[in-house]
C-alpha cells in the first residue's frame, strides 16, 4: 500500500502556511502520517514528527503536539480554575483532544466536567493517537457532548462555576466564538461569581483581535484580563488567554491554591502570565499602537489599506448561483471579511448556502430579468457568476451599466470577449477562467513556462490532462465513473470536436471519433489505470501561454481505463444523439432498456440475447474486448429486459435519466481530482529535460458537509480571485484570464496559503 500523502506535507516536512500569520511559517519534520480524513467540519491530520511526537493538525493548523501541549492546556485551564475559590461544575467548549479536561480534573473540588465539541472526529482521533490527553474522557466525572456550543449554552444557564473555551482560530466555524453574542451566552451559563477563559491568539500577531476581545469582555464582565504563555509550535511561539470573572472583587491573576502535577504552571507563572510586554500592554489596555511597521492582523477579517487589523465589510460581493462549487467560494469570500449576498432562482437554495457561512444573506433572482439583475448588481462591488456560461454575457452587461467588477470560472466565450472594449470604457475588471480547469492549470503552466524562458530555455512539447474522477476505491461500476455535475453536460462534452498540435501539425478529431483516439496515460501512479483523450481546441494556448516554439500542444481529459471503449460503443449505438425520437416522447410511459435498445438498433425482438448478437456485428465491439464490453453493458442494465428506462424525448436524455440514478455519488464516497502538466524542455546548454507538475486531491466523503475535491478546487480559486480583484492585486479593466506571469505569481502564493500546491519533478 502506498504511503499516505497530504498537501501540507512537502518533501517530508509539514508546513503551516496561513494568512493568519503572514510572511512566516512553522515547519516540522515528519516521520510518517498516522491518520487523515475530511470530517464534517474540517480537515483532520495526525502525523508522527521527528522531534515533537504525535501532532494533531486541523485545517492545516497545529492544534497540539505531544512534546509541548502541556503549556497551553495547563495555562488556559488553571488561570480560571485556580483563581476560583471552589469550582465544582466545569464546562469545556472545544478541546476535543481532552487536554483541558485532564487539567480540570487535577482540582479536587471538581465534581463534574462537560466537554462540548462540535466535531466527533477530533475526539475519536485523539483517543487513538493522543491517549495521554484523551484517555480522561472516559472518567466517570466527564460527560462528552458532540454538538454546537451555541446551541448547548442556552439550555444550560446558571449551571457552571468555570467555563473554558478551547477554540481553534477565529476563522470559519470558530469565528463566532470570538464575538459578543457568544460571550453573552457564556456569561448566562456561569453561576454567580463564575470564571471563564478563552483562547486569545498571539501578542506578536493579533493585537487588533486581542484589543477587540478585551473591549468586548470588559463590557460584559466586571473583571476581564489578558494573559499569555509560551509554546514552541504555536505561531510566533506564544498564545494568549482572555480570563474573566463575574465577581467584581476577584483577581483572576492571583491563584488561591497550588495545582499538583504540572509541568509548566505554578503560582508564580500564574501571576507573571498577566504581566504583558510594553507593546502589548499599551495596545490591549490603553489602545496605543507602539509598533509602526507591523500593527498585527485580525484573523477572519480582511486587511484594508493601512487599517490592517480592522474587520471591514464595506465591500460587498454578489454571488450568482448556489451549486456545488459555490460553498467553498462563499466560505473564502466571507472568511476574508466581505459581505456576501447569495442569489439564486430559488430563494430556498440561496438561503441554504447563506446559512452555512458568516456575514451572508440570500435573495432570489431571475438573471433574465435585466431590471432585477441591475438592482442586485448595483448594490455590490463585485459579481461572481457561477451560473451557466450562457448567462455570463448578460451579467457582464449589467456590470458594465453599474460599473462593477465580475469574476467567473468559465472560459471566455466569443460573446464575453465582444464586451471587452465596453468593460475597459467602464473601468471594470472581468476576470475569468479561475477555477480548476480552467484556472489552476493556467497558473501552474504559465509559471513553469516563464521560469524556463527566463533561464534561456524553450518548450518543445506541452501536454496537460485533468480528470474529475471518483476515488479509486469507489470506482465500482462498469464505467468507472460517477457524476459530480450534470449528466447531460458530461455526455455533451463527449461529442465535442478536439483540435491540437502534434509535432508541428494541426490535428482535428471530430466528436464522433473522439473516443477512438483515447490512449493509456502514464505518469501518475499506475494503480489508477488511466486513459486520456484531447479536449476542445488546444491550439490557441500556444499563444495564450507564450510558447510559439512548441511543436506539440495538447490539453485533454483523464478517465479510468475502458471508459472510452464504452462511450465509443454508445456513439455507434446513437446513445449520444439528442435529435427527437417520437417513440421516446416525454409523454411516453416508462419502458425497459431492452426495448429502447432494440428500437435503436432496428430489431424486431427486444430480448437481451438478440441485442447482444447485434452488438457482435458492430465495429466498436470488435476485438479482444468484445465480451468485456458486452458484460459492461449488462452491468449498466442497458440490455436488460427488466431495468426501467425513462423516455426523455431522445436517446441522449433517456440515457441521462438512467445515469443520474445509477452513477450518483453515494453516502461516504469521495471524488478525486488529478491534474498533470508535462513539458519537454530544451535548456540553454542544449540539455533536454522533462518537467511534470502534478496535483492529486481527494475530496471529503459525500454527505459530510465538506466540499468535494472538485468543489474545493473550483470554488477556492474563484474566492481568491474575488479578493485579489477587490484589493487591486490582479487585473486591469477588460475581459481577461490568468495568462501573464505576474498575475500567476500572485495566485500561486494565495493557492499555497490554502494548501493547494502542485508538485514538480524534473528528469
Amino acid at each position: 500500500m502506498a504511503p499516505l500523502t497530504h498537501p501540507s506535507i512537502v518533501d517530508g516536512w509539514f508546513r503551516e502556511i496561513n494568512s493568519q500569520w503572514p510572511g512566516q511559517a512553522l515547519t516540522l519534520k515528519v516521520n510518517k502520517i498516522l491518520h487523515m480524513e475530511k470530517s464534517q467540519y474540517q480537515d483532520v491530520l495526525v502525523f508522527e514528527s521527528e522531534t515533537y511526537g504525535n501532532v494533531l493538525i486541523l485545517d492545516g493548523v497545529v492544534q497540539c503536539t505531544e512534546r509541548d501541549e502541556f503549556s497551553y492546556q495547563e495555562m488556559i485551564t488553571h488561570l480560571p480554575m485556580a483563581s476560583h475559590p471552589n469550582p465544582k461544575h466545569v464546562l469545556v467548549i472545544g478541546g476535543g483532544d481532552g487536554g483541558v479536561v485532564r487539567e480540570v480534573l487535577k482540582h479536587k473540588s471538581v465534581e463534574h466536567v462537560t466537554l462540548c465539541d462540535i466535531d466527533e472526529a477530533v475526539v475519536r482521533v485523539s483517543k487513538q493517537f493522543l491517549p495521554h490527553m484523551a484517555s480522561v474522557l472516559t472518567d466517570d466525572r466527564v460527560t462528552v457532548f458532540i454538538g454546537d456550543g451555541f446551541k448547548f449554552l442556552p439550555e444550560h444557564e446558571n449551571e457552571y462555576d468555570v467555563i473554558i473555551t478551547d477554540s481553534s482560530d477565529p476563522v470559519g466555524p470558530a469565528a463566532s466564538l470570538f464575538e459578543a453574542p457568544f460571550f453573552t451566552l457564556l456569561k448566562k451559563s456561569l453561576k454567580e461569581g463564575g470564571n471563564m477563559s478563552t483562547q486569545g491568539e498571539s501578542l506578536w500577531l493579533h493585537l487588533p483581535l486581542i484589543k477587540e476581545l478585551r473591549e468586548t469582555t470588559k463590557r460584559l464582565f466586571p473583571v476581564a484580563e489578558y494573559a499569555f504563555t509560551t509554546i514552541p509550535t504555536y505561531p510566533s511561539g506564544s498564545i494568549g488567554f482572555v480570563c474573566c470573572s463575574l465577581d467584581p472583587k476577584r483577581s483572576v491573576s492571583e491563584p488561591l491554591r497550588p495545582v499538583p502535577d504540572c509541568m509548566y504552571y505554578n503560582n508564580d507563572v500564574h501571576r507573571a502570565a498577566f504581566v504583558l510586554p510594553e507593546f502589548g500592554r499599551a495596545m490591549v489596555q490603553e489602545g496605543r499602537q507602539l509598533q509602526q511597521d507591523f500593527t498585527g492582523v485580525r484573523p477572519g477579517a480582511k486587511p484594508e489599506g493601512n487599517d490592517k487589523g480592522k474587520l471591514t465589510t464595506e465591500k460587498k460581493v454578489l454571488l450568482l448561483g448556489s451549486g456545488f462549487v459555490a460553498q467553498p467560494a462563499a466560505e473564502y469570500i466571507t472568511r476574508h471579511g466581505y459581505g456576501l449576498t447569495v442569489a439564486a432562482r430559488s430563494l430556498e437554495s440561496a438561503q441554504e448556502l447563506a446559512n452555512k457561512v458568516i456575514n451572508a444573506r440570500a435573495i432570489d433572482i431571475d438573471v433574465a430579468d435585466a431590471k432585477a439583475l441591475d438592482a442586485a448588481v448595483a448594490d455590490h462591488d463585485l459579481v461572481v457568476s457561477l451560473i451557466p456560461y450562457t448567462f455570463h454575457a448578460a451579467v457582464i452587461e449589467s456590470a458594465i451599466r453599474n460599473k462593477k467588477h465580475v469574476v467567473t470560472t468559465s472560459y471566455v466565450s466569443p460573446a464575453m470577449k465582444e464586451l471587452d472594449e465596453k468593460c475597459k470604457q467602464a473601468g471594470i475588471i472581468v476576470f475569468n477562467e479561475i477555477g480548476l480547469d480552467p484556472g489552476l492549470d493556467h497558473v501552474a503552466a504559465v509559471d513553469i513556462i516563464d521560469r524556463v524562458h527566463k533561464q534561456g530555455g524553450k518548450i518543445n512539447k506541452f501536454e496537460s490532462f485533468c480528470g474529475g474522477l471518483v476515488a479509486a476505491e469507489n470506482a465500482n461500476n462498469a464505467l468507472g465513473y460517477k457524476l459530480s455535475w450534470s449528466a447531460r453536460g458530461v455526455l455533451l462534452a463527449l461529442r465535442n470536436t478536439a483540435k491540437y498540435l502534434q509535432d508541428g501539425k494541426e490535428v482535428v478529431v471530430e466528436g464522433k471519433d473522439l473516443m477512438s483516439v483515447a490512449k493509456p496515460y502514464y505518469g501518475l501512479p499506475p494503480a489508477y489505470n488511466l486513459q486520456c483523450y484531447p479536449n476542445r481546441d488546444s491550439t490557441p494556448f500556444r499563444e495564450f501561454y507564450n510558447i510559439p516554439e512548441a511543436q506539440t500542444v495538447v490539453r485533454g481529459t483523464l478517465r479510468y481505463g475502458d471508459f472510452a471503449s464504452v462511450v465509443k460503443c454508445w456513439v455507434e449505438l446513437g446513445l449520444l444523439d439528442d435529435s427527437p425520437k417520437e417513440w421516446l416522447a416525454n409523454d411516453q410511459q416508462e419502458t425497459t432498456w431492452a426495448k429502447v435498445m432494440a428500437q435503436a438498433l432496428g430489431l424486431g425482438e427486444s430480448t437481451t440475447s438478440a441485442i447482444v448478437e447485434k452488438f457482435k456485428t458492430l465495429t466498436s465491439f470488435q476485438g479482444d474486448k468484445q465480451q468485456i464490453l458486452i458484460q459492461k453493458f449488462k452491468q449498466l442494465g442497458l440490455v436488460s429486459e427488466s431495468k426501467k428506462a425513462f423516455p426523455r424525448g431522445n436517446l441522449l436524455d433517456t440515457l441521462c435519466a438512467t445515469l443520474e440514478q445509477d452513477l450518483a455519488m453515494q453516502e461516504g464516497e469521495r471524488d478525486l481530482v488529478l491534474l498533470q502538466h508535462k513539458f519537454e524542455v530544451t535548456r540553454a546548454d542544449g540539455q533536454v529535460e522533462t518537467i511534470t507538475s502534478t496535483l492529486e486531491e481527494l475530496g471529503a466523503p459525500t454527505g459530510s458537509g465538506r466540499p468535494s475535491a472538485m468543489a474545493k478546487l473550483v470554488g477556492v480559486p474563484c474566492g481568491i480571485a474575488v479578493d485579489l480583484v477587490l484589493t487591486g492585486k490582479v487585473g486591469k479593466p477588460g475581459v481577461q484570464a490568468p495568462y501573464d506571469p505576474a498575475t500567476c505569481q500572485v495566485f500561486l502564493k494565495a493557492f499555497e496559503e490554502e494548501g493547494i500546491v502542485m508538485t514538480e519533478e524534473t528528469f
